[in-house]
C-alpha cells in the first residue's frame, strides 16, 4: 500500500504553481511508493487563489499561512516565497511539526540558514531544499560518470546558471534586484543552490574563494513612471580550490549570471579530466558529450531519451524539460522522506544549504577585498 503525502503550498506564484502541475501529473511515475495529494494553498493574492480552484484535491485556500500549519490534513508544507521571508515561514513550518520543502537559498544569509538548519536538527522534522536542473537526465549520467572516478587526474570544473532576460535595463524593478528582499549576495542566492547542489553531492568542497561579482544596472523602472535603486550582484564568478580523490586544489568555478547574452535559464555541468571528460547543458537538452582520450582525442556526442531517476510512462525517445525535472526533484523528496531512495541522488539538504551560504558569504568577502578567502 502506497504512502499518502498530503501537501500544503505557501507562496502560490511562479513556482507554487509548478508544484501543483507537478502533482498533477504525479500518476505518470511508475511503482511508486508514495501518493501525493495538494490539499492547502496559502497566499496574499486572491487572483492566485483562485487559479488553485482549479485543483480538485485542495480543500483549503488561505491568506493566513498560520491557518494553512494548523491543517491536520498537512503532512508537507512547499515554502515558495521572498527570500527575506524564508527564516520566519520555514521556522513556523517546524514549529507546527510538519515536514518541509524550503526554496532555496534556504534563508536571506548564512545566519538564517544556520538558524533554520539548527531548528530542523533540533525539530527531528525531514527538510530539504529544492534543486531542480541535476535531475535533468544529462546531469544524472554527467553524476554517474564523475563518481566512477574514470576521468583520471581532474584538470577543471565548471558548473553554471545563466539567466539573459536582465540585459534589458527597461525591465521594471523586482524584489530579486533589492538587497532588502533578495539578501545581499544577489545572483547568488537566487542561482547559485542549482550550481553547488551537484558539486556538493559529489563531496567537492570549496578550500577557498576568489569572487567576481558584478552589478551592471543600478538602478531599474518601478512601474510607477520613476526609478528605483537595483542594488543586488548580478553575475557572480567564484574561483574556488577543491581536494577531489586525494588530489589537491583542483580549480572549481562557480558562474552565476543574471547578464548572460543569449542564454535563458541555461544549466550547466563541465569537468575534464587527463582521461576523460564530460559536458551536459540544458541548452541541447538531448545531448551528453563525453570525452575521450586514446591515441586520437574524441568528443563523443551521444542522444539521450527520456531515462529518469524515478521512471515514468513516458516513452525513452522523448526528451525532458524543466516540468519533468521539477517532478523528479519532488519524487526524491518523497521517495527519501519514505525511506526509498536508494542509490538516487535526494535533494539539497540541510547541511549543504548551509554550506552554499558559506561559500556566498567567503565570496562577498573576497570581492570587497579583492583577495582569495579560506573556508573552514
Amino acid at each position: 500500500m502506497n504512502q499518502k503525502l498530503r501537501l500544503g503550498i505557501i507562496g502560490g506564484g511562479l513556482m507554487g504553481r509548478e508544484a501543483a502541475s507537478a502533482f498533477g501529473r504525479w500518476f505518470v511515475l511508475e511503482n511508486f511508493p508514495v501518493q501525493v495529494e495538494l490539499v492547502a494553498v496559502c497566499d496574499l493574492q486572491e487572483n492566485l487563489l483562485e487559479w488553485f480552484k482549479k485543483v480538485p484535491t485542495v480543500k483549503l485556500l488561505t491568506k493566513d499561512h498560520k491557518e494553512l500549519l494548523q491543517s491536520p490534513d498537512v503532512d508537507v508544507v512547499y515554502v515558495a516565497v521572498p527570500h527575506n521571508l524564508h527564516q520566519g515561514l520555514y521556522l513556523d513550518v517546524l514549529n507546527a511539526g510538519k515536514d518541509l520543502l524550503a526554496e532555496k537559498p534556504f534563508g536571506i544569509d548564512l545566519q538564517a540558514a544556520r538558524t533554520i538548519r539548527d531548528a530542523a536538527a533540533k525539530s527531528g522534522r525531514f527538510v530539504r531544499c529544492s534543486s531542480e536542473f541535476p535531475f535533468m537526465p544529462g546531469a544524472q549520467r554527467a553524476f554517474q560518470l564523475a563518481k566512477s572516478g574514470q576521468f583520471g587526474k581532474l584538470l577543471e570544473v565548471r558548473s553554471c546558471f545563466w539567466h539573459s532576460s536582465d540585459l534589458d535595463p527597461t525591465k521594471a524593478i523586482n524584489w530579486k534586484r533589492q538587497n532588502k528582499f533578495c539578501g545581499e549576495i544577489g545572483v547568488m542566492g537566487d542561482l547559485g543552490m542549482h550550481v553547488v547542489h551537484f558539486p556538493f553531492r559529489l563531496g567537492w568542497n570549496p578550500k577557498r574563494v576568489f569572487a567576481q561579482l558584478q552589478k551592471i544596472y543600478t538602478e531599474r523602472p518601478d512601474g510607477k513612471g520613476g526609478m528605483a535603486p537595483c542594488d543586488t550582484w548580478d553575475n557572480a564568478l567564484l574561483h574556488t580550490d577543491v581536494d577531489i580523490n586525494g588530489q589537491s586544489d583542483v580549480p572549481v568555478r562557480f558562474e552565476m549570471k543574471r547578464l548572460a547574452p543569449g542564454e535563458t535559464n541555461t544549466w550547466q555541468i563541465e569537468i575534464l579530466g587527463t582521461d576523460g571528460g564530460v559536458r551536459y547543458s540544458t541548452k541541447e537538452p538531448k545531448t551528453l558529450w563525453t570525452f575521450k582520450r586514446g591515441k586520437e582525442q574524441i568528443w563523443e556526442r551521444t542522444d539521450l531519451g527520456y531515462q529518469m531517476p524515478f521512471q515514468t510512462i513516458t516513452g525513452g525517445i522523448f526528451e525532458a524539460g524543466f516540468p519533468d525535472c521539477f517532478l523528479q526533484m519532488w519524487a526524491a523528496y518523497a521517495a527519501e522522506r519514505a525511506g526509498a531512495l536508494g542509490d538516487r541522488m535526494g535533494c539539497v539538504t540541510p547541511d549543504e544549504a548551509v554550506k552554499s551560504h558559506e561559500l556566498f558569504a567567503a565570496a562577498l568577502e573576497s570581492h570587497k577585498g579583492k583577495k582569495v578567502v579560506e573556508l573552514s
